[in-house]
């Protein structure tokens, strides 16, 4: 039975005195607090300030990471707890035992990596978990979630996340979000972000139901073209007036164009009425890209885009189980040729932003990194969901920053429900960059107090002006 203790110089370099430089850089921002502009912690776990169940709704359910490993390996996912299945009591003890059995699939991986993190830091549990202290583990993190000093506002302050943003419906009344802001005992910020896809996507078969809710929320007629674009400016407006500094967008690419108003509203009808071809669709949705776009010009909200998703790959798993269950896939992008309309129109227009996020690395060097060399709006995100791993971070960092440099990324994105999982994350983050640097002070390309500058910066001031925080 092996202790999962957690070594001092994990993620530094190997050579001796590259490490002594990376020590010094990592201390630097060892304990700066967390921004996290972009995640998918609830909301309400904040403002009701509601108690962690168990430890399988905590760290697996939420993780899909980890689900949909063990869901590779055999384990149904209805016994882990996805897609808002209940587990009771002896249901949670059979999912994490799955995990403590399974716990040798995850060597080498980042998930390993975090989750150790999170057990020996945050429960105090330093034995690997196995099939033997599969009991043992639930039980000490069952114990530990069960305090009052384990709220989700009293891990905001233990983890020290300064800015956490959620990712929210355009149709949402925020209320959550209003209660936190209007409590003075409560000092963290918690933005909103608009998330408005399904509303963009008319190709959709529940498109006329959901742009009749756009309306009713917003107070606008959506039975024609010009009142659904007057109903997302609305919601926009709303989500800014409520904190929020950003709008979320993943679609299926990124191909922008702008359709006659005329045209983009009869589409729009045929849309409501179930007539509109595939590519009618499509072509409106990436026409309402470009007027995302136009609206963020006014109305300030950063851009972000995450595309290449192919989204609820198994078919039967979203049907037993809903999206959001694991499935999400990869696919090749392209970013250069599908966002020169809406660059030219707005690439270099005052106050706009685009923060380019990807699932593709090849584009990195050869198409992200030259556009946000280029145009002022444009910043390169940082690696996320399939690639936010130690290796990818750092081929990251090799394909932009010959290009851009540091100051034109987005800092580090967790991108995770996993709320447990965020302080590991960003710490990788850290040790990540502080390596990254250090091999370049090592190499004499970097001074080490430009170095000590770029290591706090990456943490602050770089997500700070990339998300107008």
């Amino acid at each position: 039975m092996g202790t999962a203790a957690l070594h001092p110089d994990r993620l530094l370099p190997a050579d001796p005195g590259t490490r002594k430089i990376a020590r010094e850089l990592y201390a630097a921002v060892q304990d700066l607090p967390i921004i996290s502009p972009h995640g998918h912690v609830p909301p309400e776990w904040l403002a009701q300030d509601t108690p962690f169940k168990d430890p399988t709704s905590l760290l697996l359910s939420p993780d899909h990471y980890i689900f949909r490993m063990l869901h590779a390996a055999g384990v149904p996912l209805a016994e882990l707890g996805v897609g808002g299945a209940e587990l009771d009591e002896a249901g949670a003890r059979r999912a994490w035992a799955h995990l403590c059995e399974h716990w040798h699939l995850f060597l080498g991986t980042p998930v390993r990596y975090w989750l150790e993190d999170e057990l020996v830091g945050i429960f105090g549990f330093t034995q690997t978990l196995s099939p033997q202290t599969a009991d043992a583990s639930y039980d000490r993190i069952a114990e530990v979630i069960a305090g009052e000093n384990f709220r989700p506002r009293a891990l905001m302050e233990q983890f020290d996340i300064s800015v956490l943003a959620t990712t929210d419906d355009p149709c949402d009344d925020l209320a959550h979000h209003a209660a936190l802001a209007a409590d003075d005992t409560f000092d963290r910020r918690v933005l909103p972000t608009f998330r408005p896809d399904k509303y963009l996507e008319p190709g959709r078969p529940d498109f006329a139901d959901l742009v009749a809710r756009l309306g009713e929320v917003s107070g606008e007629d959506t039975g024609s073209y010009a009142g659904y674009v007057a109903a997302l400016e609305n919601r926009r407006r709303y989500f800014a007036e409520h904190g929020a500094v950003s709008s979320d967008h993943s679609h299926a690419d990124v191909v922008t164009l702008a359709l006659e108003e005329s045209e983009a509203a009869r589409i729009y009808a045929g849309a409501l009425a179930g007539t509109a071809t595939q590519d009618e669709s499509t072509a409106l949705r990436r026409h309402m890209l470009v007027e995302m776009a136009r609206m963020a010009t006014e109305d300030g909200l950063v851009m972000t885009l995450h595309p290449g998703s192919y989204r609820n790959h198994h078919e039967p798993t979203l049907e037993a189980h809903g999206p959001d269950t694991g499935h999400d896939i990869p696919i090749q992008m392209e970013f250069t040729r599908g966002l020169q309309h809406l660059l030219s129109r707005f690439g270099t227009a005052d106050g706009f932003k685009l923060i380019l996020f990807t699932l593709d690395e090849t584009v990195f060097s050869r198409e992200i990194a030259p556009l946000a060399g280029f145009y002022p709006s444009v910043y390169a995100g940082a690696p996320w969901w399939f690639l936010d791993a130690p290796e990818a971070i750092g081929r990251y960092r090799s394909a932009v920053t010959d290009t851009i440099g540091f100051y034109r990324t987005s800092g580090f994105i967790d991108d995770t429900r996993a709320f447990c999982s965020i302080p590991a994350r960003h710490d990788m983050s850290r040790r990540l960059d502080s390596g990254f640097l250090a091999r370049l002070v090592a190499d004499h390309r970097l001074r080490e107090e430009d170095a000590h500058q770029i290591a706090i910066d990456l943490v602050t001031t770089i997500p700070s002006a990339a998300f107008n925080l």
